[in-house]
């Protein structure tokens, strides 16, 4: 059963070929119906859901990586990270074959009903800079978009930095297309990126994702509380321990982060 080789695949922090070429047909609803037992497999364990992570929100990566449709998949306590005073250390151990996101991320104060965007912003509590750590379980990340939606939304890790109540940023909706991230490893500039990479702006990204949910009734649904964060406004780049990776904003009150793997 595709779930049990998925929960074999994350235990083991396995390699292998795409689900897809061994499940000819497989869809994406098959593939969230996977990650649901490795969801229940680690809620059985202890592990506690914080929030969702949402990927292939950057139409600029689409043709790269063959997947031209946004997915999901849920952040736990156990790869969640606040980020004291805007740095952290990332232990990269049991991830496979991760790389460095620059995200912006939210909190939501209650779930919103729509994906309208006066609806969207009245259901944040604070935005946030956030570093996503994606893994692909894939060998060199070849897959198709049900592959992702199998592998939890090929999520690793998710740092977070210091949240800005979001009543506290005027014309929030008009900057959050326009906000910019820098990525540095060391000192080298490798990439940059805007707000509008993923589907036009994080809010828009937030408010496909549910409607996306309102499509999937089986699916655990938005709560109050949660973190989403909101997609790489950069590409995602490779890391290994030992290296310090470092971001920039601009364009948001928001502070950049240092990270340092080991």
């Amino acid at each position: 059963m595709l779930g049990e080789e998925l929960i074999l695949l994350h235990e083991q922090s396995g390699l292998a070929p795409p689900f897809a070429s061994r499940h000819p047909g497989l869809t994406p609803a098959q593939g969230y119906a996977a990650a649901r037992m490795l969801h229940e497999h680690r809620l059985a364990r202890g592990w506690k859901p914080l929030g969702r992570k949402i990927g292939f929100t950057n139409r600029t990566l689409w043709e790269r990586y063959g997947v031209h449709e946004p997915m999901w998949g849920t952040v736990y306590d156990r790869t969640f990270i606040r980020a004291e005073g805007n740095r952290a250390t990332v232990p990269l151990e049991g991830l496979v074959q991760p790389r460095i996101e620059p995200e912006i991320a939210v909190k939501l104060k209650s779930v919103p009903r729509s994906s309208d965007v006066a609806e969207l912003l009245r259901c944040i509590e604070w935005i946030a800079h956030a570093v996503e750590i994606v893994q692909c379980h894939f060998t060199d990340w070849k897959f198709t978009i049900a592959d992702c939606c199998a592998d939890n939304g090929l999520h690793g890790r998710l740092i977070v930095g210091t949240p800005v109540p979001v009543g506290e940023v005027p014309g929030v909706v008009e900057k959050l297309p326009k906000v910019e991230a820098k990525l540095f490893k060391g000192d080298a500039l490798k990439d940059r990126g805007v707000g509008a990479n993923v589907l036009g702006s994080p809010l828009l990204s937030l408010g496909y994702f549910v409607d996306l949910l309102r499509k999937q009734p089986e699916a655990e649904q938005l709560r109050a509380g949660e973190i989403v964060t909101t997609g790489v406004l950069t590409d995602a780049h490779p890391v290994t321990p030992g290296e310090t990776w470092h971001t920039e904003i601009s364009g948001l009150p928001l502070k950049g982060l240092t990270i340092t793997f080991r």
